[in-house]
């Protein structure tokens, strides 16, 4: 790439220098014989559109990160039944949009662009390098076979990195920027994701243990006509809201399900493999944890679930249209434990703001109960 572009530049050069007065217009195009111009205009259009869609490389990147636990869940379109990555982050696109308007107002001249450019691209190219020789090393290479074609290669990207430092002020400041900028968002969000995962983790304990704890408990607890639906990450802990209740409130329903979201990486699942039901060690205390299958392309259908258990071989009926559906929340505040910087606190209770939930409940028959967790 470097050195095509190296001769690309010097013949640019020496053509503008032959004769500045015409060739100062264009002089890559002038580089083509008069039969191949028109060609080279058609193949640089061809260019020009297939680097435009490097762009929506933004969305699987963001999709990759949330599910790494770098951003936090966001809504996510899929657009094809026959491939996953093939996605729309509304969220993205309106940040691209504005970056774009933001960066050409701004910025005003192509120059300026053209260093900001520079900068990524000799960045990015060195980055990559330092990590394909970790994973190298990491592989199992010798060291010394790592260091001398590291050594070789990195010095070759440095060089164009220190050209393009010199440019520095002129608008190659920018990549710089963004990507200190990204970088700070993503750490700040998965140290506070796991604070807050250690966190509700502890409030919510083992799912086994509470459901064991009911069956102990002396005298036995209420039981209330009906049934309750209480949506859960998984099976590991038990809901908030359903602790909560147990608690606070002294009381259950008679018939309890415990409903799991799990999304595969198939475009649908079909209704015969949609439902994992689990005891959870007891068939007869009405008690009944659910991991719910949905495809990428599937809606997390959750009133459904109750539906598709009424043929199912479960320990209680199940009454659909007057069942409860309740939601366990989480209320981030931020702490004195000196967990994060105040300023970092900040920045994950803002970046907390843009989670995309959707259920789909009934918001006559949905009961929101939560905590609050500090960082």
């Amino acid at each position: 790439m470097f050195p095509a572009c190296i001769l690309s530049y010097l013949g640019q050069g020496a053509l503008i220098l032959d004769d500045p007065a015409n060739n100062i217009s264009s002089p890559f195009f002038l580089l083509v014989p008069d039969w191949g111009r028109l060609p080279m205009v058609l193949l640089a259009t061809a260019a020009t559109v297939i680097a435009s869609q490097a762009v929506i490389t933004a969305f699987s990147v963001a999709s990759q990160a949330a599910q790494l636990g770098y951003l936090p869940r966001l809504r996510i379109v899929h657009t094809s039944e026959t491939a996953i990555g093939q996605i729309y982050v509304p969220w993205i696109n309106w940040v691209l949009m504005i970056s774009v308007l933001t960066l050409v107002f701004a910025f005003e001249t192509s120059a300026a662009l053209a260093f900001a450019f520079g900068m990524a691209v000799t960045g990015t190219i060195t980055i990559t390098t330092l990590l394909f020789f970790f994973v190298v090393r990491d592989s199992g290479a010798p060291l010394w076979l790592v260091a001398l074609g590291a050594g070789g290669l990195l010095l070759v990207d440095l060089f164009f990195l220190a050209a393009n430092l010199t440019k520095l002020v002129h608008g190659a400041w920018l990549p710089l920027a963004i990507g200190l900028t990204a970088f700070t968002v993503m750490t700040t969000w998965q140290r506070g994701r796991e604070i807050v995962t250690r966190e509700r983790e502890r409030e919510e304990g083992s799912l086994r243990a509470f459901v064991d704890e009911l069956h102990e408990l002396q005298p036995p607890l209420p039981r209330v006509p009906g049934t309750a639906v209480f949506l859960n990450r998984g099976k590991e802990t038990a809901p908030l809201a359903m602790r909560a209740n147990v608690e606070h409130n002294r009381v259950l329903h008679e018939h309890v399900v415990i409903v799991s979201i799990e999304t595969k990486p198939v475009p649908r699942v079909p209704m015969a493999d949609r439902l994992v039901i689990d005891d959870l060690g007891y068939t007869d205390d009405g008690i009944t944890h659910v991991s719910a299958r949905f495809g990428y392309m599937d809606s997390p259908d959750v009133p459904g679930v109750p539906r598709l258990l009424e043929t199912a071989e479960i320990e209680c009926p199940i009454e659909v249209d007057t069942a409860s559906y309740f939601l366990s929340t989480i209320e981030l505040r931020r702490g004195e434990a000196p967990t994060m910087a105040r300023w970092r606190k900040q920045l994950f209770l803002a970046t907390a703001g843009i989670t995309a939930d959707y259920f789909g409940l009934p918001r006559d028959r949905t009961v929101i109960m939560g905590s609050h967790v500090e960082v």
